[in-house]
């Protein structure tokens, strides 16, 4: 089966649409790293002002499943239907950092935030840090590195334990955040809160 494996050229691009984000996001006045001062490699309170300012935190999980997700999203374009030709397939990881980087910037507009606030697990939220939107474009990159590298079966095998690991120890995750950000269930959000008491 043909993978998505890029080419010089599509990793500067790749590089280059992840530069691109972080000057949006610092000219929507985002912070560049925590208020607090600090840069952290991991931060654990997702009810805390720290919550996805810092390098890593329990919703790093999704980002790094965002990466599959973009990667069969690509193989699908690039290699199945044959969309761009036949060297298209370089072009699967910049479509994955673009997609990443456009959520980035999405998920940071006051709109989202306070969607954020007032249906998700995140409650405090107020939106990311820059080096958090940078990092987690990073993560999903990884992501994608490992679908390219690992057979279908233990990456999907390793996007569903980190699934099962978020909602254990947070009670959130990418499957949850999707649902309530789209479609509240009031059962989901009382299991939710009864975690942070």
């Amino acid at each position: 089966m043909a993978k998505l494996i890029p080419n010089r050229t599509t990793i500067l691009v790749s590089i280059g649409i992840a530069i691109v984000a972080v000057v949006i996001l610092l000219l929507m006045g985002r912070p560049p790293i925590c208020e607090c001062g600090d840069i952290k490699l991991w931060h654990g309170d997702i009810n805390s002002s720290g919550n996805s300012q810092h390098i890593a935190d329990w919703y790093t999980p999704s980002h790094i499943i965002h990466g599959p997700i973009f990667y069969a999203l690509g193989w699908m374009l690039f290699v199945k239907w044959k969309f761009g030709g036949e060297s298209a397939f370089r072009w699967g990881l910049p479509l994955a950092v673009f997609l990443e980087a456009a959520w980035e910037v999405l998920e940071n507009t006051p709109m989202v935030i306070e969607r954020f606030r007032s249906v998700t697990a995140n409650w405090g939220y107020s939106g990311d840090s820059v080096l958090n939107s940078f990092a987690d474009i990073g993560w999903m990159a990884f992501g994608f590195w490992l679908a390219m590298k690992l057979p279908v079966k233990v990456t999907v095998v390793l996007a569903v334990f980190m699934e099962v690991l978020a909602a254990y120890v947070v009670r959130d995750g990418l499957t949850l955040t999707v649902i309530m950000l789209l479609f509240p269930v009031e059962a989901i959000a009382e299991w939710q809160a009864a975690g942070s008491a």
